[in-house]
């Protein structure tokens, strides 16, 4: 925990608090009661993140209007955004998975890497309060509004780009599921390439998980050695 204690520029005075942030639930499943999952501080550091990108946006940019300042913060907060910033912590390596979700791939899952970041955000919250967050937030997710990233790149576009440089490529997006209440609603999409699944994706809405699912399969296709087929 101390590499990415460094990575993050904390150090906690409760290190349990860090341990529950990464613990998944498939790992506090199988725990029989002895772990706790992450979703509570999930919760919590979801509206600590979007207080203070939403805060930061208000004070400097005066002049935008409140829907600018909405797609702005939107981007800033979304998963996609999450994840890169997971990518830059190389959080995957530190989660505590259940041995079926390990098993699956559940470190490199984007819902799950996402979910790991807000609630790594809610733990510093909680252990040396709101200016210990507003500085991890600054650094590893302010700073993309700051060199101008607030775009999330369209995956989409890309893949059907990446695809079609052979003839006949046919991709099709599939609502694979849904969870959770009206008001947090997260989806599931299977994007598929001439009927055979090549990446999932998770997000908010519907195109925000089809977004997810294009990265996932971009990120499959153009590995080593790889190719659209």
């Amino acid at each position: 925990m101390k590499s990415l204690e460094e990575k993050l520029g904390y150090t906690f005075q409760d290190a349990r608090l860090l341990e529950n942030a990464l613990t998944h639930s498939s790992c506090a499943n199988e725990s029989q009661g002895r772990l706790h999952s992450n979703e509570r501080l999930e919760f919590l550091g979801d509206s600590i993140l979007g207080m203070v990108v939403a805060d930061y946006l208000y004070r400097n940019h005066p002049d935008l209007p409140e829907g600018e300042l909405t797609r702005t913060r939107a981007a800033l907060v979304c998963e996609e955004s999450l994840v890169e910033v997971a990518r830059e912590l190389d959080l995957g390596q530190y989660l505590r998975l259940g041995k079926g979700e390990e098993a699956g791939g559940g470190r490199q899952r984007p819902s799950i890497r996402a979910d790991a970041v807000e609630a790594v955000l809610a733990a510093v919250y909680l252990d040396g309060g709101i200016g210990s967050a507003r500085r991890i937030i600054q650094k590893y997710v302010l700073s993309r509004e700051v060199a101008g990233l607030t775009r999330p790149r369209d995956y989409k576009t890309a893949l059907q780009e990446l695809v079609q440089r052979e003839s006949g490529q046919v991709l099709h997006y599939r609502l694979t599921g849904e969870s959770g209440p009206d008001h947090d609603k997260r989806f599931f999409v299977q994007v598929e390439l001439n009927g055979h699944a090549v990446g999932e994706g998770s997000g908010r809405t519907k195109k925000e998980a089809e977004q997810m699912a294009a990265r996932a399969a971009m990120e499959a296709l153009e590995g080593p050695g790889k190719r659209a087929k």
